[in-house]
């Protein structure tokens, strides 16, 4: 048994062995590996005796006595050969023809005689007239081929077809005029055409073409062919086609008119002056019969009349049952030779040459909705497309009163029309248009110099189309001008078509008569900013008097002029709110429509306006920021000393009894209380930012914003998306801003402040718990005072005493917290007397020496006690002040006038004493934040529209607001707390 494990084992590993060698042995067999390449060759690579083998994507050669063919992927024999067997490709056999024998049949496999000569390609040919038979009737090969004559004579009128292998009947006008086949001397044959010399013709056109976008005149192949014969055509016979064509050729050379050129347009007024013996058709003095209508006339003002005086006979409305939402536009199309080819919707986009999806292409024709559509396309497309150029006749489909269908014709402004001293297709004044009909799409006809072979040496092609629609001016029914089409042609020099691309665009607007709204707003401006200047007049006398200054210096001018500045930003800023709601409003909302938006070249002075609100409420930010980093504050202590202590004298190790010292801990803590609500709003700034955002890109209110009738909050994304009206997103966005800040405000003023937290009221309480008061000066002789003196004499005190002081006051056992006996009143607005204010900056200097000249310090005291000292002599004089002590510098307290009031300012001026004025409100703000929050709203709508609309994303536009947001609170906080700790002399160190 173990014998027979041990065998077995032996012969798996020897398999296992002899398995690994074979796999060895096969891998060491296979080739090494090789990158999948080929080289790349076309059959221009392949010479003149080699040929394109497709199977191989590579050249091959050719066999003995053999070429390449014309088409380059086979071989063919050559001449004096002929084909003995052939299976395409190198699969040919050739073989010499005798010498008697000398040509090679038309399909190359038999040799043949050919009596009048052999072709380049060693074929028989026969001269003119006649035409080329190598077999009888039963299909047997002649020995020697036949050339026979057509017979032109009377009976037959026949000569050879353009490939001389049959005789078919003459062209009819070679009958007509020489009887024959032959236009002999003096008939005149042009474009295979024979006219008689004694037939009154139109003068001898010029077949030249002018492309004078790149200063070059070619003569084109077609014109030298067709011109002649189709202006010849036209005037004989009123040859349909012929005129078609003529008019064709006219609107290659740009509808040029002058009295002395005989190009293309100078044959078609010839004719149409012409023959007016022929009519007109539908009672168009312009559309002669047998004749394209190319022009409206070249009267003066003839223009204005054609697109104002007569109305679209239909009406357009938004909503509701009769909505009629679509333009059916329709053309006629033609070839370039005449033949009308069919009617054609421009639903598919026929006109638009940029690729999209049909959805998005139709969209350019539903009414209401600005389309725009720009793209760039290759030289090389354009060519392979537009071999053939095809002219169209654009007409606006109506149904009429009884149900008829009805075309209106589309006039065409071309603004590259040539040669024409009467008229210049540029600029906004009709006077000076000449309205034309037929337009081309591309053209790649008229630039050939060679008919055969090359590509045209210049192309033409419609760069830039935009369809207008005009409104009737106070139109209430959704009434009409008749559509304007406007053609600007670009001229291309082929070089290297794959390389060459023109950019291309297509539009459709709408627009209306703005002159009455600029008016309207010219004089909303001139009036509104007329009670600026007065209210800033009021502005500037009642800082005049709160300065304590009766004299008008520069400095006054200058501050006019930031009052002005301000009031003036309000002024914009209504207007705009104004206005863009206005248009979001009665545009998105109306039935029938009545309004139209402007088109984005009209919004310029809106945006010119939005610019200057903010640049001139950015000054009057920067003037808010600059005062309230200016006001003197200070924290009044009335906390006096409990009992006394026995305290050491430094250097006289003499013990005596002092006053008990008050503790600075309270004025810290209001002082950094106060430093906190400095930059407190009434709404939350970034709620404020993330809302508007919100609503706009995720609820969709941003798609109100775009140039279509549609009210929808949503769009799809396979629909077509309009371009954005800038008017629509100042309205939405403004709006959005305005609306959240008041329902903000709402809530902050009647929920948040009433139940949770009112800071700025909690800050009044505070002072007077700490029995500590706030005397504020914004100007030099004006500002606030918070009356925190504690009715209970002292706060320095333990918590047990706390607690049941404030029993006390909630159950009315002790007097009210007024500053007058008996009242509330805790903060006033205080008109201050020059003596006092005086007296004040002369107490206030001690501490600004230490920042002075040396020479000018006291030596005999440190920093630290000067400062110490100059903040008890101001604590000492203000609470004095309060307590009325010096009866030179006292106040008197009263309610201020409603007028006063209205027009903030004061009208007593405090010479002998101080004026305290009740404040029923929180007055005192005004040097906050929170006093300033219009200003603040405003300067953030401001700055978020004017990212907006310069980078068209409300995304970007709400992070950058924010970050100013935060940036400008940022510095608030920073110098407003080294100014807090200048004013009060309160050490910067404790104000965290």
């Amino acid at each position: 048994t173990g014998i027979g494990v041990g065998t077995g084992t032996r012969v798996g590993t020897w398999t296992r062995v002899a398995a690994a060698a074979l796999l060895l042995a096969v891998w060491a067999a296979l080739p090494p590996a090789r990158s999948f390449s080929v080289p790349l060759q076309s059959p221009a690579d392949c010479g003149a005796h080699g040929y394109f083998d497709s199977s191989r994507l590579a050249c091959a050669p050719c066999g003995a006595h053999q070429r390449r063919s014309s088409g380059g992927s086979s071989c063919v024999c050559e001449p004096g050969y002929r084909m003995v067997s052939g299976n395409g490709g190198f699969s040919v056999t050739c073989e010499k023809c005798p010498e008697y024998m000398s040509g090679v049949t038309q399909d190359g496999w038999n040799c043949i005689t050919c009596p009048k000569g052999l072709t380049l390609e060693g074929k028989c040919k026969c001269p003119n007239n006649e035409i080329l038979v190598e077999r009888g009737i039963d299909g047997i090969l002649l020995s020697e081929a036949l050339c026979i004559h057509c017979n032109g004579s009377e009976q037959s009128f026949s000569a050879s077809d353009v490939s001389g292998s049959r005789c078919v009947r003459c062209e009819k006008t070679l009958i007509h005029v020489s009887k024959s086949c032959d236009c002999s001397t003096p008939n005149i044959l042009t474009g295979g055409l024979c006219f008689s010399a004694q037939e009154s013709l139109p003068p001898k056109g010029v077949a030249t073409v002018r492309f004078a976008q790149l200063g070059i005149t070619l003569t084109s192949a077609w014109f030298l062919k067709n011109l002649q014969s189709s202006a010849f055509a036209c005037w004989l016979y009123s040859n349909l086609t012929a005129c078609q064509a003529l008019g064709n050729m006219c609107v290659m050379n740009m509808n040029s008119l002058s009295s002395s050129s005989t190009d293309a347009c100078g044959l078609f007024q010839y004719i149409f002056i012409g023959t007016a013996r022929l009519g007109i058709v539908h009672s168009i003095a312009y559309w002669r019969n047998s004749l394209p209508w190319l022009y409206y006339g070249d009267q003066p003002g003839l223009a204005s009349q054609v697109l104002e005086k007569n109305n679209f006979p239909t009406t357009f409305s938004f909503k509701g049952r009769d909505k009629d939402l679509k333009l059916q536009f329709i053309a006629a199309s033609f070839d370039a030779a005449g033949n009308f080819l069919k009617w054609q919707s421009l639903e598919g986009g026929i006109l638009q040459l940029c690729p999209d999806t049909e959805t998005k292409l139709n969209a350019a024709y539903t009414f209401g909705t600005t389309f725009q559509q720009n793209c760039k396309i290759s030289v090389s497309k354009i060519l392979l497309d537009f071999a053939n150029p095809i002219f169209y006749d654009l007409f606006l489909e109506y149904n009429g009163d009884n149900g008829q269908r009805h075309l209106w014709a589309v006039p065409v402004l071309n603004l590259n029309l040539q040669y024409n001293e009467k008229f210049v297709n540029q600029g906004n004044n009709m006077n000076n248009w000449l309205l034309t009909r037929r337009f081309f799409l591309v053209d790649t006809l008229s630039g050939k110099e060679i008919e055969l072979g090359k590509p045209p040496r210049v192309i033409r092609l419609a760069s830039k189309i935009t369809i207008s629609i005009r409104l009737v001016s106070h139109a209430q029914r959704g009434t009409i001008y008749p559509p304007l089409m406007t053609i600007a042609y670009t001229d291309v020099l082929v070089q290297n078509p794959e390389t060459q691309s023109v950019m291309v665009s297509f539009s459709v607007s709408y627009e209306m008569d703005q002159s009455e709204a600029q008016i309207q707003t010219d004089i909303a401006l001139g009036v509104l900013g007329g009670l600026a200047v007065l209210w800033s007049l009021l502005k500037t006398a009642g800082w005049k008097r709160r300065t304590g200054s009766s004299i008008i210096d520069l400095q006054t001018v200058f501050k006019f002029l930031l009052f002005y500045a301000g009031d003036l930003a309000n002024v914009f800023f209504i207007l705009t709110v104004g206005t863009g709601i206005y248009w979001l409003v009665f545009f998105k909302a109306q039935q029938f429509v009545s309004v139209l938006l402007p088109l984005p070249s009209q919004e310029e002075d809106f945006v010119t306006y939005i610019a200057c609100a903010f640049s001139l409420k950015a000054l009057q930010f920067l003037q808010l920021l600059v005062s309230q980093l200016t006001v003197d504050t200070f924290f009044i202590d009335w906390e006096r000393p409990k009992g006394k202590v026995l305290k050491a004298v430094e250097g006289e190790g003499v013990i005596k009894s002092a006053a008990a010292p008050v503790s600075i801990w309270r004025t810290y803590f209001i002082a950094n209380e106060w430093n906190e609500i400095q930059t407190v709003r009434k709404i939350n700034p970034l709620f404020q930012v993330l809302a508007v955002l919100f609503f706009l890109e995720v609820v969709g209110f941003s798609n109100l914003a775009l140039m279509d009738a549609s009210s929808s909050l949503t769009r799809s994304s396979e629909s077509y998306i309009a371009p954005w009206s800038r008017i629509l997103r100042f309205g939405v966005s403004a709006a959005l801003w305005i609306t959240i800040a008041i329902l903000q405000v709402i809530f902050f003023s009647v929920f948040y402040e009433r139940f949770v937290e009112d800071k700025i009221s909690q800050f009044i309480d505070l002072c007077c718990v700490s029995n500590i008061s706030v005397f504020l000066l914004s100007h030099d002789c004006f500002g606030y005072y918070i009356h925190g003196r504690s009715v209970h004499g002292h706060a320095d005190t333990n918590m047990e005493e706390m607690n049941m002081n404030l029993k006390r006051e909630a159950e009315n056992l002790c007097s009210q917290r007024g500053l007058l006996p008996n009242t509330d009143g805790q903060t006033f607005q205080i008109s201050i007397s020059r003596k006092m204010r005086l007296h004040y900056d002369w107490i206030h200097e001690t501490l600004t020496r230490k920042r002075g000249p040396a020479r000018l310090l006291d030596s005999s005291a440190n920093t630290f006690e000067q400062s110490t000292r100059a903040y008890n002599t101001m604590n000492k004089f203000l609470s004095s002040f309060i307590d009325h002590v010096h009866k030179e510098m006292d106040y008197i307290v009263k309610d201020k006038l409603l007028l006063e009031r209205i027009l903030g300012m004061e009208f007593m001026e405090p010479i002998e004493k101080s004026i305290f004025y009740n404040d029923e409100g929180q007055s005192f703000s005004d040097v906050l934040y929170y006093g300033n929050e219009t200003t603040l709203l405003i300067f953030d709508i401001l700055f978020f529209s004017v990212v907006d609309l310069a980078s068209q994303s409300f995304v970007l536009a709400a992070i950058l607001t924010y970050l100013q947001q935060e940036i400008f609170r940022f510095i608030r906080n920073t110098l407003g707390q080294k100014n807090l700790a200048s004013k009060t002399l309160v050490d910067e160190r404790f104000l965290i």
